[in-house]
């Protein structure tokens, strides 16, 4: 056996084993969440959706904390709130016993995080809370612990074997912690109503801010449109299409209604049968597929290519009110 065989079946080895662990933690992980899961259909239930009122009639801000792993989720989490229309921020434990409980008030609620209950450094921020009567949320394992015990609200995790084979690395604990801080924030999203036009107020820049424009945001409007009336010679409507220059024709009645359109495409199959001589309404394809202006531009998009046209009008009760052709959501950068 040459000294290279050997070489690659160690590897061989060790890349099997790398797997087989990545599969055990995927494994335990899952299994938290599924606890996570089956706990807020049964006894978690009640006190999730007390947690959840008691934070969308916060008049302040979300004050969330934690310590070590628990902490760097009480910072995503903060984030995540904050970002989806609950103002949160973190503060932590550590630095709140230097000054920083000074940015605590009456008005606000304290989501701490702690696996065990017991984390030492949140002791200040408890006794701050109950000095000044803030509502305390507890997320915990320990329903027993003194930060359960001090709590006006408990959260309690169901237990749950670490991924790390000692029992001693925080892993499928803080992803079970991770995924109720998400459900919180989810859950207060959609509980006010929180929309994507808000989302984009609060997320303006980089892809995600590209991927957030409505169709109103990019379509051509005004003096921009190219319509004519349903009786228009084909003579006269050829002049506005290419003035124009989107590739199309917008055809609407006496009341302004889009009762159709006018395309290449149909130039091309009603081409040598007097077409110049001939209406409108006799040349378009009826009822054509159109977006309203609140639509994301990433949705108009996928319409546009589902559908293998290049345009759609924008329409309101029916109106066209603007036209976005697939080149202004590209410039745009949806994708």
């Amino acid at each position: 056996m040459t000294a290279s065989f050997k070489r690659d079946r160690l590897l061989r080895d060790d890349r099997g084993e790398a797997v087989a662990s990545a599969t055990r933690t995927l494994q335990l992980e899952t299994e938290g969440l599924s606890a996570v899961k089956a706990a807020l259909a049964g006894d978690l239930v009640d006190n999730f959706a007390e947690a959840v009122e008691v934070l969308r009639s916060c008049r302040g801000r979300i004050i969330v904390t934690g310590m070590g792993k628990s902490g760097h989720v009480a910072q995503k989490t903060a984030a995540t709130l904050s970002s989806t229309g609950t103002p949160a921020y973190f503060v932590h434990p550590s630095e709140a016993s230097h000054g920083d409980l000074g940015m605590i008030t009456r008005d606000d609620v304290i989501v701490a995080f702690s696996w065990s209950g017991e984390t030492m450094e949140l002791g200040n921020i408890v006794s701050y809370s109950r000095r000044f009567a803030v509502p305390l949320i507890a997320v915990t394992s320990n329903p027993g612990s003194t930060l359960a015990e001090a709590a006006e609200l408990v959260l309690a995790l169901p237990q749950a074997k670490e991924a790390c084979p000692h029992g001693l690395a925080p892993t499928t604990s803080t992803v079970m912690l991770l995924a109720l801080g998400d459900c919180l924030a989810i859950a207060l999203l959609e509980s006010k109503g929180f929309t994507a036009r808000d989302f984009k107020t609060l997320h303006p820049g980089g892809q995600l801010g590209a991927r957030l424009k409505f169709v109103g945001d990019l379509m051509h409007k005004g003096d921009r449109l190219p319509l004519v009336a349903t009786d228009a010679v084909m003579a006269e409507a050829l002049v506005i299409m290419t003035e124009k220059a989107l590739g199309c024709l917008g055809v609407i009645d006496g009341d302004g209604v889009l009762k159709g359109i006018i395309t290449d495409g149909d130039l091309r199959r009603h081409m040598g049968d007097g077409l110049l001589a001939r209406f409108a309404d006799e040349i378009m394809t009826p009822a054509p597929k159109t977006v309203s202006p609140d639509l994301l531009a990433s949705a108009a998009l996928e319409l546009i290519n589902a559908s293998a046209i290049t345009t759609l009008f924008v329409v309101e009760s029916g109106r066209p009110v603007g036209i976005i052709h697939v080149h202004d959501l590209l410039r745009a950068g949806v994708a």
